[in-house]
């Protein structure tokens, strides 16, 4: 499975919360979005407790909720944004 590479895809309200911030965090995201490929499941990683199988990783003050379909190895970003912001 560690040869398998992930497809990223992003729900329309993620990709426009990410285009949003400034571009040095864009850079900052993006890498680890882009890292979530190879990995999505990446040490430090928290499964978020709830109905559906949410995870999310934190780079700085900012967070990515995304989704893991194994079966069809699709990584869904589902939300991007500042701690403070992200769970509401």
């Amino acid at each position: 499975m560690a040869s398998e590479t992930y497809r990223i895809e992003f729900r329309p309200a993620a990709f426009r919360d990410f285009e949003k911030l400034d571009k040095s965090i864009q850079r900052r995201l993006g890498r680890k979005i882009e890292s979530l490929a190879t990995n999505p499941r990446p040490s430090g990683v928290k499964k978020l407790a709830g109905e559906y199988a949410l995870w999310r990783v934190r780079v700085g003050d900012y967070r990515i909720v995304y989704g893991i379909e194994d079966d069809c190895l699709v990584v869904l970003v589902i939300r991007v944004a500042h701690r403070r912001e992200v769970y509401r």
